[in-house]
């Protein structure tokens, strides 16, 4: 398929998602409620066959908080970006790290640097920094630290 039957198709997967115009990739938004299910999908469908996760992070943009999903499908060449726009009160959205192993430790780093909850996980807890840090998120836009006066 190329890009622009590569689009239509990925379009069909689901009634709510949007596409990001330009870049080099396809970028699309799904809402977080059926997010677990395009990524089956993604994974599953012989079509796209999207068997690898290279990258998951969140973006803090103040009001609001993304998680960025890149896949890459090895049998067919393709590569997306998937986003998913949380609420920042309260960030959740389902754990992949059983369809791609490589989330288990990505979403880990995301729930304790931003404080998004992945909802399914079996181990979320602290990856990198010390103990007594749960709940800071220092990559967060509003994180303030006292001791080296950092404040975004």
């Amino acid at each position: 398929m190329n890009r622009e039957e590569l689009q239509a198709y990925l379009g069909g997967l689901g009634s709510s998602l949007t596409f990001e115009e330009g870049g080099e990739w396809i970028n699309l938004f799904v809402d977080p409620g059926q997010f677990r299910e395009l990524m089956e999908k993604l994974r599953n469908d012989e079509q796209l066959a999207f068997d690898y996760m290279f990258c998951l992070t969140c973006v803090d943009w103040k009001t609001h908080l993304t998680m960025v999903y890149h896949l890459s499908s090895t049998r067919y060449r393709y590569n997306i970006v998937v986003k998913a726009k949380l609420d920042r009160a309260k960030p959740e959205i389902q754990t992949i790290c059983d369809i791609w192993r490589t989330a288990e430790f990505h979403e880990r780093e995301v729930y304790e640097m931003f404080g998004v909850n992945f909802i399914g996980h079996p181990d979320l807890r602290l990856l990198i920094l010390p103990d007594g840090w749960e709940g800071k998120n220092p990559m967060r836009k509003d994180f303030e630290d006292p001791v080296n006066m950092i404040k975004l």
